[in-house]
């Protein structure tokens, strides 16, 4: 199995969400199909069907966020580097052709968030930032073309 990593704050999200699942949503969607069920002919009850696809969806998520979490690294940013762009930092780099700048934390595919600010280590900017040094020039090869960027700092 392929060991992905994940913050701490990561980790504990996909936890609670398997938590409220379980405790919460299955139990609740148990209870709808009983009562859709209770109304007589299944065959035609398109809230019996409803609530059948709701389960298949919370089983297969169930067995995502299993996965997920048997599968996740949880790496500690305090016991990693600070001189250059690591797993978990934060990172400012700056488009060089129009100079806006942009904030990153570098995360787990799980946690990625780019409304947030959370990009992937996978993702095509997060591998290219890894490693990097403040000051160091990175390239993207983006679909709308080539963008290139300065590391500004490292947070």
């Amino acid at each position: 199995m392929e060991r992905v990593p994940i913050t701490r704050e990561g980790y504990e999200n996909l936890k609670k969400e398997l938590e409220h699942l379980i405790k919460d949503e299955r139990p609740k969607n148990i209870l709808a199909i009983e009562e859709a069920r209770a109304h007589g002919d299944i065959s035609e009850n398109a809230e019996f069907e409803a609530a059948k696809e709701r389960q298949a969806f919370i089983d297969g998520r169930l067995t995502d966020l299993k996965y997920k979490l048997l599968a996740a690294d949880i790496i500690d940013p305090d016991t990693l580097p600070k001189d250059r762009a690591v797993f978990a930092c934060t990172v400012v780099v700056e488009n060089v052709d129009t100079g806006e700048s942009l904030k990153y934390q570098l995360v787990g595919p799980d946690e990625s968030n780019i409304e947030k600010g959370r990009i992937s280590v996978s993702s095509p900017l997060g591998k290219l930032i890894i490693g990097k040094k403040t000051g160091d020039e990175i390239i993207l090869n983006a679909p709308g073309g080539k963008r290139c960027y300065e590391l500004i700092d490292i947070l």
